[in-house]
């Protein structure tokens, strides 16, 4: 019976010891009051700076009519490929009775005056003959018959488009239709049959009725904070996180940064252009929100720690992290490193630690209540 009794002390040391070098050894990972020990570890670093934006074609064109009336058919769909010259809409007059009226009176008018300066001219023709009026005077005679002709074939143009919606001069029929100025793809429709459209004109911007881009040739389009625009330079790589293409990997290259801010929500935004490297299998369309990571400075295998764990002095120039004690019961003493790049989350070590050194982290403060 004794001897059961000593063999089960001898185990209950043992236990304890195990105990004992285990809590030792959690100690010098964990230590006391919850400080943890965190690795000093090799890796790569990115200096970087966000823009916010969006993919965009480089070049979108406005579609707008030069007569107005209303939308009697549309001849293209959203997504379509148009080339320059493609019917798009066709406009029919739709005057007012006042409009009409007017483009009636113009014509009587003209009729008026031009018969005058027909008279005019004639009589002058046989007056020259005899020698009464001079060539000069006759000269001026026949500039005013032509002058009056010119107004009254423009007066019966305006009434015949008001009317009919077609214009036929020279040989050749000026219709309401209205055309693609450029090849591309129909990104908007913005009227239908039936809509009313007022014309562009340089008192006036005109009905917008649609939106036709070169989807071949994106770019990204953003903004990014006054307080990286100093670091950037056009040439520099742009990696780009799309959230409706999570998997995509799609680079570029920055290409313009705006010479003058813009103010938003009382931030000063630089406007930023990117252009887009070649991607092969990923399918981009125009309006994908995005954020491009610009890439200013680049580093791999470096020594790396948790920019939470160090403390910045005197204006950033210096740096601490706390190192553990020797023992497990020693308090943690304060080093002076020397940081390098920084990407927000880890900071590079240029001096003061080493690879496999262990960097004490505190935990949280609580909040006294």
């Amino acid at each position: 019976m004794g001897k059961l009794v000593r063999i089960l002390f001898l185990l209950a040391l043992l236990c304890g010891a195990a105990i004992g070098a285990y809590a030792w050894l959690r100690g010098r990972d964990s230590g006391a009051d919850g400080i943890k020990l965190v690795d000093v570890a090799r890796g790569a670093i990115t200096e970087k700076a966000v823009a916010v934006g969006q993919i965009e074609p480089r070049l979108k064109f406005h579609v707008k009519s030069k007569v107005s009336g209303i939308v009697k058919r549309c001849s293209a769909e959203v997504g379509q490929a148009v080339a320059p010259g493609d019917p798009l809409f066709e406009i029919v007059p739709d005057p007012t009775p006042a409009e009409l009226i007017e483009a009636e009176r113009g014509v009587e008018l003209a009729q008026a005056a031009y018969t005058r300066a027909k008279a005019d001219f004639d009589r002058a023709e046989e007056l020259s003959r005899t020698g009464v009026i001079s060539h000069g005077d006759l000269d001026a005679r026949r500039e005013a018959f032509d002058s009056a002709r010119i107004t009254l074939a423009q007066a019966k143009d305006s009434l015949e488009l008001i009317r009919k919606g077609r214009v036929t001069g020279g040989g050749a029929a000026m219709e309401t239709v209205v055309r693609a100025p450029a090849g591309g793809t129909l990104l908007e429709r913005l009227v239908n049959p039936g809509d009313p459209v007022v014309p562009l004109t340089s008192y006036q911007a005109g009905t917008e009725l649609a939106t036709i881009a070169d989807m071949s040739d994106l770019v990204f389009k953003g903004t990014v904070d006054e307080i990286d625009v100093g670091k950037l330079a056009v040439g520099l790589p742009v990696r780009f996180r799309i959230g409706a293409l999570p998997e995509a990997t799609v680079t570029g290259r920055l290409s313009r940064i705006a010479p003058q801010a813009k103010e938003k929500d009382n931030a000063k935004l630089f406007e930023v252009e990117i252009e887009l490297d070649p991607s092969a299998g990923t399918v981009l369309r125009a309006g994908y929100s995005a954020n491009a990571d610009v890439v200013i400075r680049e580093k791999q295998e470096v020594l790396l720690v948790p920019e939470r764990l160090v403390t910045f002095e005197d204006g950033g120039k210096k740096a601490f992290v706390e190192l553990p004690g020797i023992g497990p019961k020693d308090p943690p003493k304060r080093a002076e490193i020397r940081t390098g790049l920084s990407d927000g989350l880890n900071v590079e070590v240029l001096d003061g630690l080493k690879e496999g050194d262990k960097v004490v982290e505190r935990p949280p403060r609580e909040i006294q209540g």
